[in-house]
C-alpha cells in the first residue's frame, strides 16, 4: 500500500503551533503534500523544516507570506521540480513535484481568486497555463512508464455535491460556470483525462468536505466545500482502494481550516 496525504495548511509556522507537529509523525503517508505554507524554509523550525524521517521539498513565494507548498517523501526523491515553465508563476509557490519509482506527485495551490478583481484574473490566467502542462505531463509520464497524482487546494469545487451550499455560491470565485468548465476538462479532455480519485471512490456522497470557513459555525455544521483533491492519471487511479477525509474530532482540534485529505493505492 502506498498513501498519499495532501492538506492546505493555512500558515505552516502557526500549524505547526497547534498540532501539525504531532499529526506528521504520527501519519503513515509515503508523501505529504503542503499546500498555503506562507513561509521561507529558514523561517520554518528544524523539525518542520527538516523532519526526521523524511525528505522536504520547499517551494515558497517571492511574494513574503503569500503562498507556497512544500513535499514530504519517506523516500529520497530520484528528482525535484519547483514551477511548470511559467514565467509569471514558477516563483509564486504554487506548484512543486517529485519523481519518486514509478511515480510522479506534485503539490498545488491554484489561485483562490474573487470575482471581478485581478485575482480572479490571475486565477484565470494560471488555469489557462496550467492545462497544457497537465497534459504534457501525463504525455511524458506515459513514456516512462510512470502514473502521476497532482494533490493539493484546486480552489474549485466541481459538483454541486463539493459544497453545501451550492445555491448561494453559484456566482462566487470556486464554483463559477467557467471554473467547473475547466476542471471538467482535467478529467474529460482525451490529452488530460486524469480522475478525481475521491470522487471516483465516493460517486454519491455529498462531500466529503475539506476545507470549512473559520467564521460561524461552519465546522460544527459541516458546512464546507471539497476543493482539495488527488487527480491521478487513470492508472494510478484505478488502483487507488481508500479515499478520506481527516477530519478533526472538534473545532478546537484543528490545526488549519482545511483537513488533510489521504488516498491510499495497492501498487
Amino acid at each position: 500500500m502506498y498513501t498519499v496525504t495532501s492538506v492546505n495548511v493555512n500558515g505552516l509556522r502557526a500549524a505547526a503551533k497547534k498540532g501539525f507537529v504531532e499529526w506528521l509523525a504520527a501519519t503513515s503517508a509515503d508523501v505529504v503534500c503542503l499546500q498555503e505554507v506562507r513561509a521561507e524554509p529558514h523561517q520554518l523550525p528544524d523539525d518542520v523544516r527538516a523532519p526526521d524521517g523524511w525528505h522536504a521539498l520547499h517551494a515558497p513565494a517571492t511574494a513574503k507570506g503569500r503562498a507556497g507548498v512544500s513535499l514530504y517523501s519517506r523516500r529520497e526523491p530520484d528528482a525535484t521540480r519547483i514551477g511548470f515553465g511559467s514565467a509569471e508563476f514558477d516563483a509564486s509557490g504554487r506548484y512543486a513535484e517529485i519523481d519518486l519509482p514509478g511515480i510522479t506527485v506534485a503539490s498545488l495551490y491554484l489561485p483562490s481568486g474573487e470575482v471581478g478583481t485581478e485575482r480572479q484574473d490571475e486565477k484565470i490566467r494560471f488555469m489557462d497555463e496550467f492545462l497544457p502542462y497537465l497534459e504534457g505531463l501525463r504525455e511524458r509520464a506515459a513514456a516512462d512508464g510512470r502514473e502521476v497524482v497532482v494533490c493539493g487546494d484546486w480552489n474549485i469545487a466541481h459538483r454541486e455535491a463539493d459544497l453545501k451550499n451550492w445555491k448561494a455560491n453559484r456566482k462566487a470565485s470556486g464554483f463559477l460556470p467557467e471554473e467547473r468548465a475547466w476542471l471538467t476538462r482535467v478529467f474529460e479532455e482525451p490529452g488530460a483525462g486524469y480522475v478525481d480519485v475521491v470522487r471516483a471512490l465516493h460517486p454519491d456522497q455529498e462531500g466529503p468536505y475539506s476545507w470549512w470557513s473559520y467564521r460561524g459555525r461552519a465546522f460544527d455544521n459541516d458546512s464546507g466545500w471539497r476543493i482539495d483533491y488527488h487527480v491521478a492519471t487513470p492508472g494510478l487511479a484505478g488502483r487507488a482502494v481508500k479515499a478520506y477525509v481527516e477530519r478533526a474530532a472538534s473545532h478546537a482540534e484543528r490545526w488549519s481550516d482545511h483537513a488533510p485529505v489521504t488516498a491510499v493505492y495497492d501498487l
